[in-house]
Order: C-alpha cells, then structure tokens, then sequence
C-alpha cells in the first residue's frame, strides 16, 4: 500500500490525541519491532475539541530573531555582509598545532600551517552550519581537537546564552573564545585586529565609524600568524588553555599586556565589532518551515500517517515538548539527561564537563559580558547566580533540522536520531556523572520510537538563501 493510500487524521483530532494521557503503555500493547518502512495507520479519529501545545510549535509566520539590545547592529544589512565576509576568512588563525593534522581528507592542513580556520571550517554551510567536514563527524579538529560537538549555527538569534553550556550570553563576545583558544582558531585579538586594519579597514569603517591605526607598528606591536595565539608546551598534542607561550592577548606578558589601557580597549573593541558583524549574519541563517509546518497549515497529505503519530507522542505521551518546545523546538534552558561520556574520535572522553555550573559562572565572570562597556543594552539574560540545578546540564537544542546533524549532544557520542530516541526512551545513562538526571524512562514501544524519529524528519526546512552559504 502507498503512503498516500494510508487513513489520515484530522489535525484536530490529532491535537487531541497528542495532548492526552502520558501515563506509560502497557507491555502487551508493543507492536514488536519497528522498520524504517513501517508506516503503519494514522491514529484514531476524535470529536474532542483540540487543545494547543501542537499548534504551538508552528505558527502562522516562524518569529524572526527577537531584537538584540546587546548588538545596535544586529539588523544592520552593511554589518550583515561585512560579517558574512569574515565568516569564511581564514586569515585571522594562527598555527594547526596537533599532529592529526596531517593534511589528509577532513583536516585543515598540516600541523605547522597557518590562515586555515575559518568560522565556516566548523560550520559548514553546506550541512545546516555544523561540522561534517572533521574525522568522525563528531568533535572537531581545527588547530587541536575540542571536545564538545560543534553546534549547528541555524536559527541561533533566537539564543540568548549561546554554547551547549551558556558560557556566552552574547554573539559579540562568543567570538573571543574561538579565537584565542588553542583549539580552534589559535590567534589573538590583537592579531586580529591589525587584520581588520589590514583588510577591512573600508567595511569596517562603514558601519562602526573610524578604525584606530591598527597597522602602525610603532603603537601596535606588528604580530605575524606564527605568533599569534600560543606556543604550547607539547605542540602536537595542544590543552584547551595554554600550557606555554602566548602572544596578543591579555596575559601575554608581551605585545598585548605592554600596550596601554586605552589602546587595549581599542584592540578589544574592534574584535567586539567584528563579533557584532559576525552576529548580524548569523541572525540570518535559518532552517525555515517545514513538511509539519505545511501540514499543520492545511496541507494533510505534507505528513505520512508516522510523522502524524510521532507528531502526537511528541507533545503526548513522550513528553518531547517540554524541553523542546515554542515554535524552534526549544526551550532555552538546561537540563540534565544523565549522559555519560563516552570515547568520541577514537580516545576522547570528557568526564570533567560539568556543563552550565561551569559555563554560566564563566558567563557572570566575563569582562565583556552584556552588563559591560561594550555592550549597547542589557536585557536581563545573564543570571546572577548559578543555581545547584545547572551542575551537569547542557541546553536544550533547537531541533528544526535535526536530521541533517551527523551526531547528536554535546558530547557527539550519538550517532543517529533513532539511537538519540532510544537513549531518551531509557531515561538516559541513569545518574550521569554530575548533578541529578532529569529524565524517566518512557516506555516507548519500538514503532512509537520509529515514529518520532520519522517525525523529527518532517522538520527539515529549506535553510538559508544559497546567497548566504558562501562569502559575499
């Protein structure tokens, strides 16, 4: 039988159903196994008036990002496709430093090598702004490995704290960490500042007004890409700080730490601009609507009758929705899933990631947080404390186009939605490592599994406009 053949529900019988009992089924109700092809019948019809939380997640128009009052260039179309252009220019990075860069497929270059780490080396627009492009598809290798899953960049104006931790709470100074980290871009704000001057002085100047002399070395120490960032220790085989030398940037000791207090804050303020240029473009990349938006709106043969069922258990019985809920599938918040950590990249295991408890501290603690100098608004989101509920948590994800991910949480250990599905359905790893896990098990038979995950399938959109995808 086609699908097209298959009984459908009404949308508003749908709804009903969805927001019925989420008590756990009984054993003998299991179907048994479930394939890929098993689509099965639509549910049951239902003369019940139809509840919301289904509708919820599929407005009429999909919100466009809330205004930004840390950023007065957020929407600004010549900051926009200035911050698209620095979007894929290497030539803000330092050196590779781990010897698995070896030059070969997936990698950036040779240890060694420097100009080769872009934003979009780990976002690759290609694949929804994610990381395929790293060996294993799951932690990235840019100068050394991290150890986190590279989050897809789609949608991400709707965040207000930013990173699986929160560590960012806004888009301006999420560029510092990838910038001065070994890990990735291996450089320094003041590098990257004498390459604005050198580069991008007229774009620049355009939207944020005079640029300082940047590429006067007698005011500005002259750094090449070979020093900038740090000189580890062991320089195969880098940390996620510097166990060694390091240059451009506050601590250094030397080019950074010699300048004086205003032209430090002038080296820091344009990298703040080029963060809030980076930002305006990324507050365009979206996913967009879907087959269940088109569904939800009229379109009854957009879903197949197990993207209707999963639909159901996802506001139902599965309880999906109250973490991912609102029109992104998210709630912003952090939670604890009980994950443990398990070997990504054949030997990397992260067992000391206590999520938000670190991450959010280090967000209250940052110099160039919302609430500081080189904000242009505070709106509240930074939290005052942390709360003994963030140890071990992570943030819930967006998940309109999920299925384009090659791995899934923060650690990337899950390789695929059905394997994703199952860890939720068993309540996770149990206790996890840190805090208290959340999460209960439920009860999903192996066709209600399948269901969602046909489901989650269904929100795929179309994403950004090719125009977006490479530099202007």
């Amino acid at each position: 039988m086609r699908v097209a053949d298959l009984p459908r529900l009404s949308l508003a019988a749908l709804l009903t159903v969805a927001c019925g009992s989420n008590s756990a089924p009984d054993a003998s109700s299991d179907p048994g196994p479930a394939s890929s092809s098993s689509k099965g019948s639509a549910l049951p019809s239902s003369t019940t008036t139809p509840s919301s939380p289904l509708e919820a997640l599929s407005p009429a128009v999909l919100p466009p990002p809330p205004a930004d009052v840390s950023n007065r260039f957020a929407d600004d179309t010549r900051a926009a496709t200035l911050g698209q252009a620095l979007f894929f220019d290497t030539s803000f990075s330092g050196a590779l430093l781990d010897l698995d860069n070896d030059g070969k497929a997936g990698t950036l270059g040779k240890a060694g090598d420097t100009g080769r780490v872009a934003c979009a080396g780990c976002h690759l627009p290609s694949t929804g702004f994610l990381d395929s492009r790293s060996p294993g598809k799951q932690i990235s290798l840019a100068a050394g490995w991290g150890t986190r899953k590279a989050p897809s960049l789609l949608d991400l104006g709707q965040d207000r704290l930013v990173m699986w931790d929160g560590r960012h709470d806004t888009l301006y100074n999420q560029v510092f960490g990838p910038i001065e980290s070994p890990l990735e871009m291996n450089s320094s704000r003041l590098f990257v500042a004498e390459q604005l001057a050198r580069n991008y002085r007229i774009p620049y100047e355009a939207v944020f007004g005079a640029m300082p002399a940047f590429d006067d070395p007698q005011t500005f120490p002259a750094l090449s890409a070979k020093q900038s960032g740090c000189q580890p220790k062991y320089p195969g085989s880098p940390k996620s700080t510097c166990d060694g030398t390091f240059h451009g940037m506050p601590g250094d000791g030397a080019e950074y730490d010699g300048l004086s207090a205003a032209n430090q804050q002038a080296v820091t303020l344009a990298v703040v601009n080029m963060g809030k240029a980076i930002g305006a473009y990324e507050r365009k990349l979206t996913c967009g609507p879907s087959r269940f938006d088109r569904w939800m709106h009229g379109e009854d043969d957009a879903l197949d009758a197990s993207e209707q069922r999963g639909a159901a258990l996802f506001v139902g019985k599965a309880a999906c929705v109250s973490c991912h809920s609102g029109p992104y599938l998210s709630d912003q918040r952090f939670h604890n899933v009980g994950l443990e950590p398990k070997p990504v990249g054949v030997v990397f295991a992260d067992l000391s990631d206590t999520g938000a408890s670190s991450g959010v501290g280090a967000a209250i603690a940052d110099p160039l947080d919302i609430r500081g100098i080189y904000s242009d608004g505070d709106d509240g989101r930074l939290p005052t404390a942390v709360s003994p509920q963030m140890q071990g948590a992570f943030k819930t994800p967006m998940l309109r186009c999920a299925s384009m991910r090659p791995s899934f949480m923060h650690t990337a250990q899950v390789r695929t939605l059905a394997q994703t599905v199952a860890f939720f359905n068993r309540g996770g790893d149990g206790p996890g490592i840190y805090g208290k896990n959340e999460l209960r098990p439920l009860n999903l038979s192996p066709q209600e599994q399948q269901d969602l995950v046909d489901f989650l399938g269904a929100l795929t959109g179309p994403g950004p406009d090719g125009s977006l995808q490479m530099a202007p």
